[in-house]
């Protein structure tokens, strides 16, 4: 019966049969006692990496069980409005904590004090209205800390007095109206260097109302704050090396009031939307004549933007400029005529033309190297773009280009990067890239491309990356890619690849990744194509339509050629039938690390699967209708440490009790049909770091306690939500969670036992002198007579008619046998009335009891013998309860089946059932072969028969047992 005892086990009444069948079960089976193994829970949240993740998961206040050892704590995106000063008074080594996305609308005092070792703090996204004193009391080492997006309006004055070693203050998009607030705010914080008011509806910005001191300052972000003036009329900032102070609000233009040699560090400026006057502009080459070199002017509408550029190009050291959503229509080749010293140009976002763009547009930028015109309204590449000899990175992404021209990129030989991706180019032709020798990155994907035109077979020499996913290609054909010498990594996921000729990728020996996945590729349309690409590491085939109907060995392995490869994923292809995998597929991967075969209708695997590869160390095969694994599949792959094993219906985990998995250290079990989770499988994993067993129906039974206790007690194995585990059986815990399961009635009281032992060891000894001596002959007569008065139930069902033709004895594993074959023959064909455990057992009554019922309640006793029956303390209790039935009434009310052929030496520990062979015929569904059917006829028969122990029986299969 092992673990299938369907009731509630309370705390035993102390009738009399109870205590006597109780005390004699105690007397045969002592439990023995284990070591506990190391193990824990905390409830919604997992251990990754040293970091306690529980975002996502609702919470209303900070879970009280976050180990005390971990340094990070994510609690983003949940619903905690209260930062308690007991939430983190046992985190002691946390130096990160997230909280951004919350409801946070209150701090206690004091809630930081016990994280001296905090680094980083994140309140983006909450409530808080108003930073109280010293809320950030005991913070001496943090470094960064972000509140934006809250509703501050107000903070005191000593709200940051802890924090001296802050340097990253974030407080944008808030509700500060004044800059005077930052006076007494700053002046506490000596390291600070970044700081951001964004978004703060601040009018104005004037250095003296915010400070009185020289700052460490380098970074300074003032953006969308309606500023009318801003001022800074002493030294406060002179290591401040990045100014924004971009506003796109429609406001008068902005007044400047700035000494000639205050910003005189500063590099990168963003004047973005401003309104800049013609006085502003000769400012703004006083102010940084000496320092600027990026320049950012996006969104200028309301300024002349030519005359601005030929303003800022004058200065010397600017070579970055960006002119992002300017609505350029057209660029004329005086638009940049001062940039002599621009590097770097970002037009993106604009609306500009092809027929737009002058020949000689960039003439007067000849140092350019980096050009991006992403975003705007090119139908074709501009000529002007071949003008820029020094050029190393081009960006035309998010375009409507259509061809592609063999002049397009003449004289671009400095040319390393290269983005046409999601524009509508349908073809290449051959000469398109003939220029680009020095080419290492180009992006073509989501394009039109359904033809390759010869482009990639000549040219190209040094091209490392190539993104052609996301187009229409349907066929890779032989030599396609035979000049890339170089090429590393190839994208071809998300075409229409139903065809891969032999020797598709010739030529490519360096390459080490290529992703084919979301094609319509099957099993035989790729045979040979990889066996040139000797240095492969990754290959991704997911989505495709691979299939094989049998796991034969195939006679050309589609990787034996792929000795280097580290990672294969060919999970969750189009066709959704049934399928397997061919015995060597995996022959030649010698160096495999991590295969991913999930949700492929996988039915099987072969035990000799992974036998190729020795050094494979994460293995997925979830989603799967496995049913069941073989421990030999597992034991070529001892180096194996992460196993996805969730949704492939398994019914235990007691494959790895054998699988010799010594190095795993994390395990995925999810939605599976796991009720127990023996001692046995923890055990057998000694590396064990993670385990996730969700969404799985338990059993409340004591079989089941010691998980629950060693999920709660123990720090060396975390259960990913234990706390959340429910019950599914027996019926009357239903929904219950298995951490509250109460142990108390599975407990043994090993001193009590032992005093009764060593109590009824004497007196029996005693007993059995004193009889042998005196009362020999009597010996027999008195043996009966105590089972008489043992089992005092014997004359109450014999006054009542049986409730039931047989009981069926059996163990958890062969349920299914029972429910799938022997019930339906014998209660919906034959008519005959069984008790089950599952369905006939009295919620709430002692278990015992419930057993002693049903075997003398029924004609019969069924016992369903195998080697896990054997094995089950609960079983073994049964059939011992049958055979006193049998020896006391002197009826054949035992039958018993065989589910397996079991040799009689493993017999010999079970001499009740050695004995009862010896004398009584027997079952057996292994020897019934091919005619089942006189099996169902003779086990009817015997259940038929009279209890007469000396009528003859006819059974299908006699066997003289030792």
């Amino acid at each position: 019966m092992d673990s299938k005892v369907k009731e509630d086990r309370s705390t035993p009444k102390r009738g009399s049969k109870l205590f006597k069948l109780s005390f004699f079960f105690v007397l045969l089976n002592i439990s023995s006692i284990f070591a506990p193994v190391s193990g824990f829970s905390v409830k919604s949240c997992k251990i990754s990496y040293n970091t306690a993740i529980c975002s996502k998961n609702h919470l209303q206040s900070v879970p009280g069980e976050i180990p005390a050892t971990v340094g990070g704590l994510d609690l983003s995106v949940n619903n905690i409005s209260k930062i308690q000063v007991s939430d983190f008074k046992i985190l002691p080594n946390l130096t990160q904590l997230d909280l951004k996305r919350n409801i946070i609308s209150q701090i206690e005092a004091g809630a930081f004090r016990n994280l001296a070792s905090l680094q980083k703090l994140n309140l983006d996204s909450n409530k808080l209205v108003q930073l109280g004193d010293d809320l950030f009391e005991g913070l001496s080492n943090l470094t960064e800390l972000n509140m934006n997006k809250n509703d501050i309006k107000a903070i005191a004055p000593t709200s940051f007095r802890s924090l001296t070693s802050l340097t990253l203050l974030g407080v944008s998009s808030n509700k500060l109206h004044k800059i005077t607030t930052f006076n007494s705010v700053i002046q506490h914080l000596p390291n600070l260097q970044i700081l951001s008011v964004e978004d703060n509806n601040l009018p104005n910005f004037k250095s003296w109302e915010m400070t009185n001191r020289s700052l460490k300052l380098t970074q300074l972000h003032l953006s969308q704050n309606p500023f009318s003036v801003f001022s800074i009329t002493e030294d406060v900032f002179p290591n401040l090396t990045l100014l924004n102070i971009d506003c796109t609000y429609k406001k008068p233009p902005m007044k400047w009031e700035v000494g000639k040699t205050f910003l005189s560090q500063v590099s990168t400026l963003d004047i973005s939307g401003l309104q800049i006057t013609p006085d502003d502009r000769k400012t703004i080459e006083e102010l940084f004549n000496f320092s600027l070199t990026f320049l950012k002017m996006n969104g200028m509408r309301r300024t002349s933007l030519p005359k601005l550029i030929n303003l800022t190009c004058a200065i010397p050291t600017v070579s970055k400029l960006q002119l992002q959503s300017n609505n350029l229509f057209f660029i004329r080749s005086d638009l940049f005529k001062g940039c002599i010293h621009v590097t770097e140009l970002d037009l993106s976002h604009n609306q500009i033309r092809s027929n737009k763009i002058e020949d000689k547009a960039f003439t007067y930028v000849q140092a350019l190297r980096i050009l991006d015109m992403s975003q705007n309204k090119l139908v074709s590449v501009p000529v002007a773009t071949s003008n820029l000899p020094r050029l190393v990175k081009l960006n035309f992404r998010r375009n409507n280009i259509s061809r592609l021209e063999c002049h397009d990129f003449t004289n671009l030989t400095r040319l390393r990067v290269l983005y046409l991706h999601q524009n509508q180019i349908s073809a290449l032709k051959k000469c398109v890239f003939k220029d680009l020798i020095g080419l290492q990155v180009l992006k073509l994907e989501d394009n039109n491309i359904y033809n390759l035109g010869d482009a990639f077979k000549m040219y190209l020499p040094n091209l490392q990356q190539l993104h052609l996913n996301k187009n229409k290609l349907t066929s890779i054909k032989r030599g396609d890619f035979q000049g890339l010498h170089s090429l590393k990594n190839l994208s071809l996921f998300e075409n229409q690849i139903h065809i891969l000729e032999n020797g598709s990728f010739i030529g490519l020996t360096n390459l080490t990744i290529i992703l084919l996945q979301k094609n319509s590729l099957k099993e035989h349309t790729f045979r040979g194509a990889f066996n040139d690409l000797i240095h492969l590491k990754r290959l991704d085939l997911r989505e495709n339509h691979i299939q094989y109907r049998s796991d034969k060995a195939i006679s050309d392995p589609p990787f034996s050629q792929l000795s280097d490869l580290e990672i294969l994923a060919i999970p969750a292809q189009h066709r959704r039938l049934k399928s397997h995998l061919p015995r060597n597929y995996l022959q030649g991967l010698t160096n495999l690390l991590y295969f991913d075969a999930r949700n492929m209708q996988l039915l099987y695997f072969h035990k000799d699967m992974f036998s190729y590869t020795p050094k494979l160390q994460e293995l997925d095969i979830s989603t799967n209708d496995l049913k069941d694994l073989s421990p030999d599949l597992f034991l070529p792959i001892v180096n194996l440490k992460s196993l996805y094993i969730s949704r492939t219906t398994l019914g235990s985990l007691d494959f790895l009790i054998d699988a010799k998995l010594k190095n795993l250290e994390f395990l995925q079990a999810r939605k599976n049909a796991y009720s127990i989770i023996s001692k046995e499988v923890i055990t057998s994993l000694p590396a064990l770091v993670y385990i996730d067993l969700m969404g799985n129906s338990f059993t409340c039974d004591c079989d089941n306690v010691w998980f629950g206790q060693w999920a709660v007690n123990y720090n060396s194995t975390q259960v990913y939500d234990a706390s959340n585990f429910e019950c599914n059986y027996p019926k009357g815990l239903k929904g219950t969670k298995l951490l509250d399961l109460d142990a108390h009635s599975c407990t043994v009281d090993i001193e009590f036992i032992c005093f009764i032992t060593t109590t009824c060891t004497t007196l029996l000894f005693m007993v059995v002198t004193f009889t042998y001596h005196f009362l020999r002959w009597k010996l027999a007569y008195a043996y009966y007579i105590f089972l008489a008065w043992l089992f005092d139930t014997k004359l109450k069902n014999k006054q009542a008619p049986n409730q039931y033709d047989a009981f069926i004895s059996y163990n958890t594993h062969d349920e299914s046998w029972v429910i799938k074959e022997l019930v339906p023959k014998l209660e919906a064909e034959k008519g005959f009335r069984l008790c089950l455990h599952h369905r006939d057992f009295e919620p709430g009554k002692p278990i015992i009891e419930n057993i002693t019922d049903a075997i003398y309640g029924s004609r019969k006793t069924i016992c369903v013998i195998s080697h896990k029956y054997l094995e089950s303390e609960w079983c073994s209790r049964e059939i011992q309860v049958a055979s006193f039935r049998l020896f006391d009434e002197q009826k054949d009310v035992l039958i018993l089946v065989f589910l397996e052929d079991i040799p009689s030496p493993q017999l010999s520990d079970y001499h009740r059932i050695r004995k009862l062979l010896k004398k009584k015929t027997y079952l057996s569904w292994p020897q019934a072969g091919e005619h089942p059917e006189l099996f169902w006829a003779k086990l009817c028969q015997a259940l038929k028969t009279r209890e007469d122990l000396s009528e003859d029986r006819l059974l299908l299969t006699v066997g003289d047992r030792p």
